[in-house]
């Protein structure tokens, strides 16, 4: 079998290990066993193909972590817009409790609402900011 062959089969492997592992990583690691296998395709010393596998996984991996550590963090599920369509949307308060909590209709259903904290009371429109099980947690438009 070609030393080609093998590092094709061996990043096969790795990108199967990756979708039962979820660990993304791993993908980067098969780019290096590919850049392996176009060496090993060109005629590339395995000593030669050890190293590109190496250089350029490992490279990937490095570049990876970078860009992943340079993005803003992810919202929680409950404030993140792309998995609540309820957040960013408005409804009318007409009074609020002393604790900071009141209830409005909302959707059809009576929802428990409280008051983001630091965010000023008051009657009148607010945007949902983020929903915590069946609370709605609302700022003053």
């Amino acid at each position: 079998m070609a030393e080609s062959t093998l590092w094709w089969l061996l990043a096969g492997g790795m990108i199967a290990l990756e979708l039962l592992t979820g660990t993304f990583y791993l993908l980067m690691l098969s780019l290096g066993m590919a850049g392996a296998a176009v060496a090993a395709h060109l005629g590339a010393s395995v000593t030669t193909q050890l190293m590109v596998a190496a250089v350029l996984g490992g490279g990937f991996v490095v570049a990876w972590r970078s860009y992943k550590k340079h993005q803003p963090p992810a919202l929680p599920a409950g404030a993140n817009r792309d998995v609540n369509l309820d957040v960013g949307e408005t409804l009318h308060i007409d009074a609020w409790n002393e604790d900071g909590t009141t209830t409005a209709k909302y959707r059809g259903a009576t929802w428990s609402v409280a008051l983001r904290p630091g965010a000023a009371s008051g009657p009148g429109m607010h945007r949902i900011v983020e929903v915590i099980g069946s609370r709605l947690v609302v700022e003053k438009l």
